[in-house]
């Protein structure tokens, strides 16, 4: 009984090493690197085709990605935590995660809108919404007493697009 050989895997891409000290010239270089530059650091740090995203997506994930390859990645026992913890949440189905629970903003959001030349400016609670240090439970009153007639709250904080609600 004669075995056939299996094809060899094409070997892994390799990385290249990016010393410690490096680090903080790489990153300040991303600032000011055309987009096109940004793509070809994607592909040679990730070994892949950079993502349609825009410039400050390819930006932090190369930042992030270059430090994880000068200091080391998340250790293996933290990522099976995250995974555990991950399928706690949505029971394994990864899509779930990309999905918030509810709209809100995230708490401790600061809301600034200029209305008539003056700054109104709206935190996010826990419960609701604080403005000029009184609770309010939407932002629709907080836009009635700033402007005097009735809005859309989540129009009027630039929150929700006219045209995405059409």
């Amino acid at each position: 009984m004669t075995r056939k050989a299996k094809p060899a895997a094409p070997p892994a891409p390799t990385v290249p090493a990016i010393p410690p000290a490096d680090v903080l010239g790489r990153l300040a270089a991303l600032k000011t690197a055309a987009t096109p530059d940004l793509k070809q650091q994607w592909r040679e740090l990730f070994a892949a085709e950079p993502p349609p995203y825009n410039r400050r997506f390819l930006e932090s994930r190369l930042a992030y990605r270059v430090q994880e390859i000068a200091y080391g990645g998340l250790k293996p026992e933290t990522v099976q935590r995250l995974e555990a913890l991950g399928e706690q949440l949505d029971g394994g189905n990864p899509a779930l995660r990309r999905i918030r629970g509810d709209d809100m903003p995230i708490i401790g959001t600061r809301l600034i809108r200029e209305y008539q030349g003056v700054e109104h400016s709206v935190t996010v609670l826990h419960d609701g919404f604080e403005y000029q240090g009184r609770p309010y439970q939407s932002l629709s009153s907080i836009a009635r007493a700033i402007t005097g007639t009735r809005w859309n709250g989540w129009l009027f904080f630039g929150l929700k697009n006219r045209r995405a609600a059409a």
